[in-house]
């Protein structure tokens, strides 16, 4: 099955993204108390199976030449490569925006936040002295996309 890499015109909270958090709050990830239909700010996409059905998300905030990025995955397909596939769509869109770096902040209260780290840690990302997980934007590459 190919995966597809949508962005959202209009990236707005539903269903789909609460699924897709489980049973994280999105308090944890500084997206308040959002109700069905409401404007989110940044930059998001999704991603999609060739049902329709969404897997996970991307999350793209840039200012000042970086971006914090945010990667969800539907529980039903964590560890299947889903946020491996939303990493490296994020970095290619940073790129083609001429971003330097991307960026995560794991919540301290999340509860799989070591096992995030050492996943983005894994996958390139530095600590720095104020929290942050960056990894240097590669120049040059093309936004993937469908």
């Amino acid at each position: 099955m190919t995966w597809h890499w949508v962005a959202e015109q209009d990236p707005r909270w539903d269903q789909e993204k609460a699924a897709a958090l489980g049973d994280l709050p999105p308090t944890l990830f500084g997206l308040g108390h959002p109700e069905v239909g409401r404007p989110l700010g940044d930059t998001w996409w999704r991603v999609e199976d060739d049902t329709g059905a969404a897997l996970g998300y991307g999350r793209l905030d840039d200012t000042w030449g970086d971006a914090e990025i945010l990667i969800v995955t539907a529980p039903d397909r964590r560890g299947s490569g889903v946020g491996a596939f939303v990493l490296e769509n994020l970095e290619r869109e940073a790129a083609a925006r001429q971003l330097n770096y991307v960026y995560n902040v794991v919540p301290t209260r999340h509860p799989e936040g070591d096992a995030v780290r050492t996943w983005l840690t894994d996958r390139g990302f530095d600590a720095t002295e104020v929290g942050e997980l960056r990894k240097r934007v590669a120049s040059g590459a093309a936004p993937g996309g469908s």
